[in-house]
């Protein structure tokens, strides 16, 4: 005779640790896209971010010229 199933409890996600953790998501996703891709697009703030990323990009080997 098999042995009885064991149902395991899974703790439910709260609202606020969802929102932080997608607010997390959000920032990264926007950090990485200003580091490796923006020219000054969105970046409009001088040339100090703008060359700020660029010495990002040499750092994490994202091509760039």
């Amino acid at each position: 005779m098999a042995a009885p199933a064991r149902s395991a409890a899974v703790p439910a996600l709260s609202p606020k640790l969802f929102a932080v953790a997608l607010l997390s998501v959000g920032l990264m996703l926007m950090l990485a896209y200003l580091v490796a891709f923006d020219q000054g697009a969105v970046s409009r703030s001088g040339m100090f971010l703008h060359e700020l990323m660029h010495d990002g990009r040499h750092l994490l080997g994202v091509p760039c010229h």
